[in-house]
């Protein structure tokens, strides 16, 4: 069995729900991935950072990874570690979703890693819409990132990767839910 199959089983088995739920972006669905489940699972996080890098590793100049808090933090923390043992550091940082209350007010986390003009990937866990990528990047893009691509770890096929493109992005993922349903 393939690493990528391995993953598959795990999102199918943790992550997946045949129920109706509000999404994010306010649609209802009568299905669910929760891709935390399978992000914070030991080995579906072994597995997802394999693969996440695998899907970047040919983006030219990539400094960084990370998304909005909370389903970008495992994937990125993941990526960036099999980045770093495959000898291509790759640094992980966290968008906040409001700024922090106190302190430096900052929206970024792991700024010091990456400073303006940092070429950096976009993760999330679920795409349905693209609205939630396209926050995250206009937000590294006002810290000063330069965003190469996003990656989602399932596409749930519902006009994400169109309204991504038209904002011009490219959108990379490890799996469609076709592909998960198959």
């Amino acid at each position: 069995m393939t690493e990528k199959e391995r993953l598959k089983q795990i999102i199918l088995e943790l992550s997946y729900e045949k129920r109706k739920v509000i999404l994010a972006s306010g649609r209802e669905s009568d299905f669910y991935f929760d891709g935390k489940q399978t992000t914070l699972h030991a080995e579906g996080g072994l597995l997802v950072g394999k693969l996440f890098y695998e899907a970047i590793k040919d983006v030219e100049g990539v400094q960084g990874v990370g998304g909005i808090t909370l389903g970008a933090d495992p994937i990125a923390t993941a990526t960036s570690i099999a980045a770093f043992l495959d000898g291509r550091p790759m640094h992980a940082f966290i968008i906040r979703k409001e700024p922090k209350g106190h302190g430096t007010g900052q929206w970024l986390e792991g700024r010091k890693n990456l400073p303006p003009g940092s070429k950096v990937v976009i993760v999330e866990d679920v795409v349905t819409t693209g609205g939630s990528s396209m926050k995250a990047v206009k937000r590294a893009e006002e810290e000063g990132l330069k965003v190469l691509c996003i990656v989602s770890l399932v596409d749930r096929e519902e006009g994400g990767r169109e309204n991504i493109e038209q904002e011009g992005y490219e959108l990379r993922t490890i799996f469609t839910k076709s592909e998960l349903l198959a």
